[in-house]
């Protein structure tokens, strides 16, 4: 079978299961496409034509010309993936991913802002324009930076939000996260108060995103990231990412709580390493430790008056 013809019949798979996100079935064809070009340059056209070496390398090509770790483990979970597919209909053909070391993640600590720095981010510039009434687009940011950080979306995450997952009566946000796995995450008092706000300037479209651009089309995730970046230098003169608002409000709330199957839940991670396991717990409880642990959950009687205002 022609590499190609694989790679093709592999991605196809993946796209009729639905049980890969439309994010890591892009990834993982852009990764095969490359290693198929790479081995065509090689003379090598034919799955039966590959062999372990022959991976090693395209793994070494690639980070010989300067491919992070991580990704270079992307590219190897890509081609351990494709060949499970081609063992499932011929377990007889030879599977050269066995018994290929992974290469080693880099050992990188996330970033983080200080509780003071969140708040600080959290209020607009004192420039002549805030003093001005607020636009769409400068609402639209607040509340950006109010789920980010409230609730320690991913940025894909946010961007994939629509109107419905909000529950303004339970006072929460349902999270499609990674491989499909759907969670509630409290939001905290401030963000509902920058969402009613947005609400009442958001263009009247049939679009069902909750972030739009001022046409009515949702937000990408890059246009989020350049937005988050903006603020970031403008509001704190330092350029920001928006996973970096994640890693924050994980780091925070696990301060101020000790909590760490709370903070599991909230972000939804599997635990330590790549296990696939969830950490399950009532929601009540973690609503608990949100309330009372997090920065950004209840700022006092006055935004909670704000808010039941404009009810």
């Amino acid at each position: 079978m022609l590499i190609e013809t694989a790679i093709a019949q592999f991605i196809e798979t993946l796209l009729q299961s639905g049980k890969a996100s439309p994010a890591t079935i892009s990834a993982y064809g852009r990764d095969l496409l490359a290693w198929s070009r790479f081995s065509q340059q090689r003379g090598q056209t034919e799955i039966a034509q590959i062999d372990r070496s022959s991976l090693r390398a395209y793994l070494v090509a690639e980070r010989s010309r300067g491919v992070a770790i991580r990704s270079l483990r992307r590219h190897f979970a890509a081609l351990r993936a494709l060949y499970r597919h081609l063992q499932h209909d011929a377990p007889e053909l030879r599977n050269p991913v066995q018994g290929l070391a992974m290469p080693r993640a880099e050992q990188r600590l996330p970033d983080w802002l200080t509780v003071d720095q969140a708040h600080m981010l959290m209020q607009p510039a004192a420039t002549p324009e805030t003093a001005a009434p607020q636009n769409f687009t400068s609402v639209r940011d607040q509340l950006i930076l109010e789920l980010l950080y409230s609730s320690a979306l991913r940025v894909s995450e946010l961007a994939g939000l629509n109107l419905g997952d909000l529950d303004r009566h339970g006072g929460t946000v349902r999270v499609l996260g990674k491989g499909r796995k759907e969670r509630i995450v409290p939001v905290g008092q401030p963000a509902w108060v920058a969402f009613r706000a947005y609400l009442a300037l958001r263009p009247t479209s049939e679009e069902t995103a909750l972030f739009v651009n001022p046409r009515g089309r949702r937000l990408s995730v890059r246009s989020i990231q350049m937005r988050v970046k903006k603020l970031g230098e403008t509001r704190l003169r330092q350029p920001l990412h928006p996973h970096t608002l994640r890693h924050s409000a994980a780091s925070h709330l696990l301060q101020s709580s000790g909590d760490l199957r709370a903070v599991q839940e909230y972000l939804g991670h599997a635990g330590i390493g790549t296990t696939a396991i969830y950490t399950h717990m009532d929601y009540q409880q973690l609503a608990r430790v949100y309330d009372q642990a997090h920065p950004r959950a209840r700022r006092g009687d006055q935004d909670t008056k704000h808010f039941e205002g404009k009810a």
